[in-house]
């Protein structure tokens, strides 16, 4: 009998976990030797093996701990990958050769495949002095520009993970800037901004009282803290971005606040790291733990939570041994302080099946009481591990029991710290767990609501066509199968109608027993007032969260709470493209076409030119089949007829196409170009051709960036026939984006900007 509880989850397993030698031959040819491999793997560095690799199995099997994807897919490999998700580089120097150094420290890590944060508050703000040369300093957005062109270039050679946290502090002078930079659509894709809150900033905002913006010791300007405060949630509003990070709050906590500071975050927000940072995480899968489900009886065994926790903390402490890094100072640091982020997923299930509604005051409570058991059992095991193995280098008792988070440990935890020191730094932390959920059955992400009960997911098969399957959640189905078709029970709730403020109790409940921080995202519905939306950060800063991230579904974002069948989409982008059909004849042209309208305004011009490119679907794959140009304005109209015969002509002959692109950017006027966005597009068809290439990009057809980079014009965009849709997602273009646990993640495919 398979090990999966439903089709997805094999898929993923196949697509993301399982060991294939470079031909594509299965080396793993169960999941059963996916697991042996892993445990095999972590087990290799215990001084006796043979005891411990059946005990990591036995924590494997079912699906009980679910070590985090880069574990589950590079452990035991052979192969040169980092088992950490989670990277904050170096602190940035404010000087050229320093930033510069550091963005090639972020290119080796991202290149091994892990997320990273960087805090840009430390370079200064534009329009200072740059001693020396004469010159006005740029700014941090405009090195951030860098890093995000950098990031795009490293996930073009394939890189699993493309994903980056910038952070900037409140008083920086800049901070207005970072707050809005996303309205621009083409700017810093690549990044999760979040704004560091300080507990001053907070008391400011709470008395409406004023602001310096300093750097340097120099004060900038002063503003109003409410403003600006308000303009944070304006944007946020508006545009999900920025998320804020109570920052002062994250310190005050750490229980290494006496040999490190944090000022960013890994992409998702799980993770506050110092410079060099890095950690690793898993996940204890809650409904696997459940007895009795839907019954009166029905209870969690925290017994069996207990000695799953023992295990799984040592497996996570043996990954810091048995990863490699990307660079030497980080290697360093995760061996100096052995940080694991241990969490939680399917927690909203666990609780359905225990007749608990999510959101609810008794669910928060019950909720608050496993998270204290996990926390109580993690911490005892590290002080075991300790015992057995040593604490970590950098411990030292008095200052360790000092911080925040450990004043509120039980009193025998920390006596047993005192006395035998511990393993771990830091052991606990609620990460993003989106891929491995469906992995394990579709349990509920995190500690995040349940999605959808059901929904509808297109698969690519191998012959190019796509079929349809029913993705269940995991306590529905069960559900289903102890009960038929009997209604859902009235505790059963989802992500599209829950309270705003009841995601944020969760979250706070779930955050006193965390020691790290929680990815969580709080969806808000589309028609929440303003008021309403800003008093959900502010009730997450009442309530002693660590962060907030919201999700508001518009006009813009998308309107990504939609559990219907996903739109026609387009296999995923390799590095050869899509897949090219050659025709020995034209293509004729059904009777309806779908496809998007652009508009380009050349400067000095008083007409825009209006470029209409529609498509058509051969085998589920997506490619273009006429364009259409067209503008008021007479001088262009022989030569805008010309290419849109020409164009279409090429088009629907099939094959690639692309060259049609390049040729159109080499076209220079010889009357001269102009300046578009910031950059010099040498002729108005070289500016057409920026948009062909946008669009054959935003539907899978070639790889890159297209608008998205500030080498070509921005257009504005309407789809025909139809209101807004939102972003598409980059793996298989579908229109399924949500934001899940602070990372936007496609419905469809899985595909997870973090990873």
């Amino acid at each position: 009998m398979s090990p999966f509880a439903a089709p997805i989850a094999e898929q993923i397993w196949d697509m993301k976990y399982r060991l294939k030698a470079a031909d594509g031959t299965a080396i793993d040819t169960t999941v059963q030797d996916s697991w042996h491999r892993i445990a095999g793997a972590l087990a290799a560095v215990e001084t006796d093996p043979a005891v411990w690799e059946p005990r990591f199995y036995a924590a494997l099997e079912g699906f009980k701990f679910l070590p985090a994807g880069r574990i589950t897919a590079g452990a035991g490999t052979g192969r040169s990958v980092t088992l950490f998700n989670c990277f904050v580089m170096g602190t940035v120097p404010d000087n050229m050769g320093g930033i510069f150094d550091g963005l090639k420290e972020a290119a080796l890590t991202m290149q091994q495949g892990g997320g990273i944060g960087y805090d840009f508050s430390t370079i200064r703000p534009k329009g200072a002095a740059v001693m020396g040369v004469a010159a006005d300093a740029s700014g941090p957005l405009s090195f951030m520009d860098v890093w995000d062109a950098m990031c795009r270039t490293i996930m073009s050679a394939g890189s699993r993970r493309g994903a980056m946290m910038a952070t900037m502090r409140c008083d920086h002078p800049d901070v207005e800037a970072f707050i809005e930079a996303n309205k621009d659509p083409a700017r810093l894709r690549m990044f999760n901004l979040s704004v560091l809150i300080t507990d001053p900033f907070m008391a400011a905002v709470k008395a409406d009282g004023p602001w310096d913006l300093v750097f340097g010791g120099k004060i900038y300007r002063t503003v109003q803290a409410r403003d600006l405060w308000t303009r944070i949630m304006r944007n946020t509003y508006d545009f999900a971005e920025p998320g804020v990070i109570f920052i002062d709050r994250i310190n005050a906590a750490n229980n290494l606040n006496y040999c490190e500071t944090i000022a960013a975050t890994n992409p998702c927000g799980e993770q506050p790291l110092p410079p060099y940072g890095a950690c690793l995480l898993g996940s204890i899968n809650l409904p696997t733990l459940v007895s009795g489900a839907f019954t009166p009886g029905a209870r969690l065994d925290v017994q069996a939570l207990t000695d799953l926790v023992a295990v799984a903390v040592r497996m996570m402490d043996n990954t810091v041994d048995a990863s490699r890094f990307p660079l030497p100072a980080q290697e360093a640091e995760a061996r100096a302080k052995r940080r694991i982020g241990l969490g939680v997923t399917g927690l909203a299930d666990a609780l359905l099946m225990v007749g608990l509604r999510y959101g609810s005051d008794r669910a928060a409570l019950v909720t608050e009481e496993w998270m204290h058991a996990i926390a109580r059992a993690a911490y005892l095991a590290s002080v075991g591990l300790a015992r057995e193995k040593g604490a970590f280098p950098l411990f030292d008792a008095e200052p360790y029991l000092a911080s925040g988070t450990m004043q509120g440990m039980d009193a025998d935890v920390r006596d047993a710290i005192r006395t035998h020191g511990i393993r771990n730094a830091l052991l606990t932390s609620v990460a993003p767990t989106g891929t491995i959920s469906l992995y394990a059955g579709n349990v509920s992400s995190g500690i995040e609501p349940v999605f959808a009960y059901a929904y509808t997911r297109k698969v690519l098969q191998k012959d190019g066509s796509r079929t349809e399957e029913e993705v269940v959640d995991y306590a529905v189905r069960l559900w289903r199968e102890t009960h038929g078709d009997a209604p859902l029970p009235d505790h059963f709730v989802n992500a599209q109608t829950l309270p705003p403020l009841d995601h944020v109790r969760m979250q706070a409940a779930a955050q006193k027993w965390v020691d790290s921080s929680i990815s969580k995202t709080i969806n808000c519905p589309e028609d929440i007032s303003f008021d309403a939306f800003a008093e959900v950060y502010m009730a997450a800063w009442d309530q002693g969260c660590k962060g907030c991230t919201t999700y508001r579904p518009n006009a813009v974002t998308g309107s990504v709470l939609s559990v219907t069948p996903a739109q026609e989409q387009v296999p995923k982008v390799t590095s050869e493209g899509a897949e090219v059909v050659y025709l020995s004849e034209p293509l004729d042209r059904p009777s309806t076409l779908e496809g998007q309208t652009y508009k380009v305004k050349w400067p000095g011009s008083e007409h825009a030119i209006y470029i209409t490119i529609n498509d058509i679907v051969i085998a589920g794959h997506r490619r273009p089949f006429e364009v259409f140009i067209n503008s008021k304005n007479m001088e262009h109209f022989a030569w805008t007829v010309a290419l849109t015969r020409m164009i279409s002509a090429v088009f629907r002959r099939g094959g690639d196409i692309s060259f049609v692109v390049e040729e159109l950017k080499a076209v220079f006027d010889p009357r001269g170009g102009a300046w578009m966005e910031g950059r010099y597009v040498p002729s108005i068809l070289a500016a057409i051709g920026g948009v062909i290439e946008r669009h054959l990009v935003s539907i899978g057809f070639i790889e890159g960036e297209g608008l998205g980079l500030k080498s070509d014009p921005k257009a504005e965009v309407a789809a025909l026939g139809q209101s807004p849709r939102g972003a598409t997602c980059p793996n298989c273009c579908s229109f399924d984006l949500r934001m899940v646990e602070g990372c936007m993640t496609c419905g469809s495919c899985g595909h997870s900007k973090c990873g």
